[in-house]
This record gives structure tokens, sequence and C-alpha cells, in this order.
């Protein structure tokens, strides 16, 4: 599903926007080991969301400021809508500003990418406030300077991510249609897990962490090309061995809901929230009962769909 943007027209000014910026989750995921740079390869089919954050840009001015709804999300320098927006002046020249602001829905450290949606949409919006001087290869290009997950939220769909998560690709069309509008359930416990940790576990552990470029893209082909195979044949984490060592309450629940409901659960990104694609006929109800008792009153829980 395209991001839909809505232009809300002002008298005399500039328009306003109004984007979604949703969360994603990762199917398939498997570390292929660290670069020179410091960064890791990858091997990822990424999936966005119908459900995810709201961002309003209004332009004005010569500089760039953001707001959230959460007070826990930083609104200097720091926060990936601002360094998107400088991102976007340095690589256009344009010498307008805006004003941002953010309701915030995703919860942070959880692997979902809403950091890195925020500033796609931001960038999104500015690009079409200074009249498109980006297309869409100069997106990909400012967006991938931003975070290694932020160019996969430009493809509108599910994608297949290398390299550091800059390279994507869109799914072809028949896989793509296994998943396409699926019932999804996210759910994360009260916990957080530090993305710079989970990396830093991974490259401890090495190379037994990784997995091998070549297997990563045998396992993918072999879902892609088995016409009609379900998504659950796909799921893979590379981060689950590590994430589930230290933080085994992710593991004792994803165990549970496959002996009590049968349903193929996994965590997406580096965590800690996890997701179920579930079949159109399963009642979510007796499932989010489930996860609030194992994890308690804290717990996030939230039924979407895939875009």
């Amino acid at each position: 599903m395209a991001r839909r943007v809505f232009l809300a027209r002002i008298p005399g000014a500039l328009s306003s926007h109004n984007l979604q910026a949703p969360a994603k989750i990762n199917l398939f995921l498997a570390v292929t080991g660290r670069r020179p740079d410091g960064f890791h390869d990858l091997v990822s089919v990424a999936a966005p969301l119908v459900w995810g954050d709201a961002l309003a840009v209004e332009p004005g001015g010569t500089s760039f400021s953001v707001e959230c709804d959460n007070l826990g999300v930083p609104t200097d320098g720091t926060n990936l809508v601002v360094r998107a927006a400088e991102a976007f002046r340095v690589a256009t020249g344009w010498s307008g500003g805006a004003r941002f602001s953010i309701k915030k829905r995703i919860p942070s450290g959880a692997g979902l990418g809403g950091g890195s949606s925020d500033a796609v949409a931001a960038l999104e919006a500015l690009n079409e406030i200074a009249g498109r001087p980006l297309d869409a290869a100069g997106l990909a290009r400012v967006a991938s300077t931003i975070g290694s997950d932020c160019a996969l939220f430009l493809a509108k769909g599910p994608v297949v991510m290398r390299g550091r998560g800059e390279r994507i690709e869109a799914l072809p069309r028949e896989p793509y249609g296994r998943i396409r509008g699926m019932k999804v359930l996210v759910f994360k416990p009260g916990f957080e897990v530090p993305t710079p940790w989970a990396y830093a576990r991974l490259a401890a552990g090495a190379p037994r962490g990784y997995v091998a470029p070549e297997r990563a893209e045998s396992m993918l082909q072999s879902w892609i090309q088995a016409a009609g195979a379900p998504p659950w044949d796909l799921y893979f984490n590379s981060f689950e061995r590590p994430v589930f060592a230290k933080f085994g309450a992710l593991p004792i629940v994803l165990d549970r809901l496959r002996d009590r409901f049968g349903i193929e659960a996994r965590m997406t990104g580096s965590g800690s929230a996890c997701f179920a694609l579930l079949n159109e006929n399963t009642d979510a109800v007796p499932v989010t009962a489930a996860l609030r008792e194992a994890w308690g009153a804290s717990t996030f829980v939230v039924e979407t769909r895939v875009a």
C-alpha cells in the first residue's frame, strides 16, 4: 500500500503535509558478516505494515524543529527526522525550513523501524514541498545516508534488502501475493533490546553467529521459487540466538503461542518486538490475553495488516 499524502491548502502559503510512517517487520533476516567499515551485511525480507506513526509537516522559516507526543523521543539534532531534513538540505541546496510533529505509535527499541520510517516520511514531504528536486534514485541515496533500513520505506511494499540494508529489490509478484494484506499481530514486552548490543553479540560469536551469504541466498530463493509456500516457511532471524539467550521471556512466550494456539511467531529486527502472521479465521483476542498474562500489563499488542 502506497504511503498516502494529504495536502491541506493554506491560502498564500505552502501546503502542510500529514503522512503515515508505517512500521515494518522482517520475515527473514540473515546477517552474513561484518564489513571493514564496521557495518554488517545482511539479506532480509522486510514488509511495511498498514499501522505506524503519523507525521505532520508545517513548512516555514529556514530551520527545522521536531516535537513528539512521546516524551522519551529526543527532539534535538539526534532525531532521525531532523537528520533527514538536514541531509535533504545538503543534497538539494533547499533553503527553506519546516516544523515536524510526530504522533508516536511505534514503540522504540522494538526492531519495527519507527525512527527510520519517520525520517523517510519527512524526506518525502520535504521533496514535495521543495518541488521534487530529487527523483526516486536521489531519494534512495539520501535515505541510505540516514540509516541502513531507511531505503526500504520508499518501496511501499515488501522488499528484499541486501548490503547493510541500502540495496533494495521489490519482492517478486507471486511471493508478494502470499503475504500482501495478511493479518499481523505485533507484540512487544515491556523491555527493549538495544540494536548496537545485538550486533555486538553477533560479532562476539563470529563466525558462528553469521550465515554464509550463499546459504542466506539459497534459503531466500528456495522460498521465492516454491510457488504457494506459506510465509512462515521463510521465517528466520539471526538475532534470535543472542537475544533469546539473554532475554528468556521471548522464546518462552513464542513457544507457548505455538503449543497453545498453533501460531508461528518470530522476532523482528533486533527485537524486542515479535510478530505473527495470522490466518483470517484466527481470533487474536485470546492470543492477546495470553501475551499479557505472560508479560504483564506493559505488554504492547496491535493487530494490523501487511501493506
